[in-house]
């Protein structure tokens, strides 16, 4: 590769961070070089003199371009760490967020380890909570759908790459593939935010998938329709676990008190916010 005479590493990285956000510009700065580079944060600092080889100084000011219009981060390098996972992202899904782990977390309370379960992920996306739950359940069958053919692609991706065979894949909308087919537990991250509300031509969300996003005036749209048909696929004493906004907690507790389920419950996510509501199927 030859070198780009006019920049180092730490000239490039000094020129990023000014033109970035103060409260995460030097994070960020970071990843895109090290992606432009293919080599890790220890090596930006053993290496800061060196000169910048041209090719990665182009693809760098591209990344950074972009970053700066307001394209994502996980966008930009492709990948997004969740769980204990690696996974790959793409415009095709919702960028995977740690609040979702904590629907993972509540949904491993209510799986043994020690045998089988049947388990779906209504809306996987990139696959995210259907993988993090197989990664720590091997005896469980996960079933992930999408309405998303390309998201699809993207699950399945993540599925081989971190070797998780006994998740399975079906096209369609929220239960419209499981016909007929019962689970001990049906997790999910549908749209719920209002389909008018500002945020979404603000930030990260204005490159994300509206569909995966919105959901009707009040935003339960989803919610409602994965709620209603819920008990036709829900073993006696199954578990659904749905991830929502904020405000939405109370709405939710009473749309599936309204159907029947027991033991209804909001959980709230490391900021003290309400973020799952699930409740039980009796047997």
């Amino acid at each position: 590769m030859a070198a780009n005479p006019d920049s180092t590493v730490s000239h490039c990285l000094a020129q990023a961070v000014a033109q970035l956000p103060a409260e995460d510009g030097r994070h960020v700065a970071e990843l895109l070089l090290g992606h432009a580079l293919q080599r890790d944060r220890a090596w930006l600092f053993a290496h800061a003199r060196d000169p910048m080889p041209t090719d990665a100084w182009t693809e760098f000011n591209s990344l950074l371009a972009r970053r700066i219009a307001g394209e994502p981060v996980a966008y930009l390098l492709g990948r997004r760490g969740f769980w204990t996972l690696d996974l790959e992202v793409t415009p095709a899904t919702l960028i995977p967020r740690p609040d979702t782990e904590r629907l993972v977390e509540l949904a491993l309370q209510r799986l043994p380890i020690d045998h089988a379960v049947r388990v779906a992920d209504l809306g996987t996306g990139s696959g995210a909570i259907a993988l993090a739950i197989a990664s720590e359940r091997p005896l469980a069958e996960v079933i992930a759908t999408d309405a998303s053919a390309a998201a699809l692609e993207v699950a399945r991706t993540n599925a081989a790459a971190n070797e998780l065979a006994r998740v399975h894949f079906r096209l369609g909308s929220w239960w419209q593939p499981l016909a007929g087919e019962r689970f001990d537990l049906v997790a999910s991250n549908p749209p719920y935010i209002a389909a008018g509300d500002p945020h979404l031509s603000q930030g990260d969300l204005r490159h994300e998938p509206a569909s995966a996003l919105a959901s009707g005036v009040d935003g339960l749209d989803d919610i409602r329709a994965i709620i209603a048909a819920a008990p036709r696929h829900l073993h006696g004493d199954g578990w659904l676990l749905l991830e929502h906004g904020h405000d939405q907690g109370a709405a939710v507790r009473e749309l599936l008190g309204e159907v029947g389920f027991i033991e209804v419950a909001t959980e709230q996510d490391l900021e003290h916010r309400d973020r799952v509501t699930l409740g039980c199927w009796p047997g």
